[in-house]
């Protein structure tokens, strides 16, 4: 609908995590050949692929913390002990959370298993 004192309306998507990257169009100005094409764009990434990176992630992390642990006995002078223990604190959160999401898989698998 367009009111004449206003005019259209024109907005650009600046988000990226937004769905699409060109401008704001009118439904009547999108044909289907449009919708189809942008539908193709959007990347196809399984729960499967997700999860593997969160763990490397995680796997990352960990390893991280052990070079600048070892890092701080080797050569004390060369690391601040807050990096230290910021970076202890952001693997252990990390480490938290993936237990919790593991747990709570384990626990909703076994009940989809055993519902009557």
């Amino acid at each position: 609908m367009k009111i004449p004192e206003f005019g259209t309306l024109q907005m650009t998507r600046t988000d990226p995590a937004h769905f699409g990257t060109g401008t704001v169009q009118s439904i009547s100005n999108i044909s289907s050949q449009n919708l189809n094409r942008e539908k193709s764009a959007v990347p196809n990434v399984s729960a499967g692929a997700s999860f593997k990176d969160a763990l490397n992630m995680l796997n990352q992390q960990q390893l991280d913390v052990a070079d600048v642990q070892k890092k701080l006995i080797t050569d004390p002078d060369s690391v601040d002990i807050h990096d230290v223990t910021t970076a202890m604190a952001k693997a252990q959160m990390s480490l938290s959370i993936a237990q919790t999401v593991i747990d709570r898989l384990t626990t909703g698998w076994s009940e989809i298993t055993t519902m009557r």
